[in-house]
């Protein structure tokens, strides 16, 4: 998997390599997955671990944070009562 980190995300955007930003819930959580020319990378943390949020709001305020205006949300897999696990 291409790391995707913040850094190489926010390069991408400046550039205008980023053709999409897709924030999707799964379960409990939100994810984040970008769409570049050359397909469809998960944001990842630092570790290389999916990046997650508990809140929609703190999703898109990183999405934000990233330079980029607009975001596609998809909700089909979200689950707003399901408990999370905690590792």
């Amino acid at each position: 998997m291409k790391m995707m980190d913040e850094k190489t995300l926010k390069a991408l955007v400046r550039t205008g390599a980023v053709r999409r930003i897709r924030i999707i819930g799964d379960g409990a959580l939100f994810h984040v997955e970008v769409d570049t020319p050359n397909g469809s990378v998960p944001a990842l943390t630092l570790k290389g671990t999916p990046k997650t949020w508990r809140t929609l709001d703190a999703a898109a305020k990183w999405v934000r944070s990233l330079g980029m205006g607009s975001a596609q949300v998809e909700l089909a897999r979200w689950q707003p009562s399901q408990v999370g696990l905690r590792l």
